[in-house]
């Protein structure tokens, strides 16, 4: 299915019955909607679940001549809940899906029932540091650009990829990763990096819709931001899943998914 926005066109895969409420899933950098759809194997049993390719990656199209922002591409992602009629609606969002959920649910709050983030942040606070990472990732763009499957081979070889790179499935992860263009990649580095993301941390507290934080037990950075997080939210929660890493939703399809439709029921029974 494609969806025109004013930054975009998004393509994105629709699974479940159409009258059940609709939970839209949010992919990381490097990925698409498929992603998600393991999990969505088991939640569409009792769910609409909607997997958009979010922009330079998948099928999605948008004008990269247009130098687009962070703030640019959360206009685009409601722009295209809205065109599906179905807010307000459930979100997971993971890593860089999540950041962009965080975002959409502080500025459009009436499009967003509640919110499971995984593996993700509201940014980064320290001017120094966010600098220091807008430096890196602009060159990880260029190195997208230059060699994708070098950048690749690093990009996995990070410590907090080291559970996913020894589940039997990464070959196949992998290569479904080669399949996005380089070009387009490299430009949604360039505008969705950290470093250019403006910090959500003080603004947590204004979230009104419940929020279930999931982090993999061994992804420590992410343990401790959930940590941080649920104490600034007052409706939120944390969840750590046992002897995952970074990318919890493709190591523990089954307990990740479990999770997610226990959380999502509860909001559905309180807010029917």
């Amino acid at each position: 299915m494609l969806t025109k926005t004013e930054y975009c066109t998004f393509h994105s895969h629709h699974t479940g019955p159409a009258e059940r409420n609709a939970v839209l899933f949010l992919h990381g950098f490097l990925g698409s909607g498929n992603d998600w759809l393991p999990l969505c194997d088991i939640l569409a049993r009792h769910y609409r679940c909607i997997l958009p390719d979010l922009p330079g990656h998948g099928r999605s199209t948008w004008d990269t001549v247009r130098r687009c922002t962070f703030s640019d591409i959360v206009d685009a992602t409601a722009g295209f809940i809205e065109q599906l009629a179905t807010a307000p609606l459930h979100i997971a969002g993971y890593s860089m899906g999540g950041r962009i959920a965080l975002a959409l649910a502080l500025r459009r709050p009436e499009l967003v029932s509640s919110l499971a983030i995984m593996a993700s942040s509201p940014g980064i606070q320290d001017e120094t540091l966010r600098n220091k990472r807008l430096q890196h990732d602009r060159e990880l763009a260029d190195m997208i650009e230059h060699d994708f499957e070098a950048f690749l081979r690093f990009w996995y070889s990070q410590p907090l990829f080291a559970s996913l790179a020894r589940n039997p499935d990464f070959p196949k992860i992998l290569e479904a990763r080669k399949k996005n263009d380089p070009k387009t990649v490299a430009a949604s580095l360039r505008c969705m990096t950290p470093g250019l993301q403006p910090s959500l941390w003080k603004e947590l507290g204004n979230l009104s819709c419940p929020i279930l934080f999931m982090a993999g037990e061994k992804d420590t950075k992410y343990v401790e931001i959930g940590r941080q997080l649920v104490n600034l939210s007052p409706h939120a929660s944390l969840e750590i899943i046992p002897g995952c890493g970074h990318a919890l939703q493709l190591e523990n399809t089954t307990l990740a998914a479990d999770r997610l439709q226990h959380f999502f029921n509860t909001q559905d029974i309180l807010q029917p």
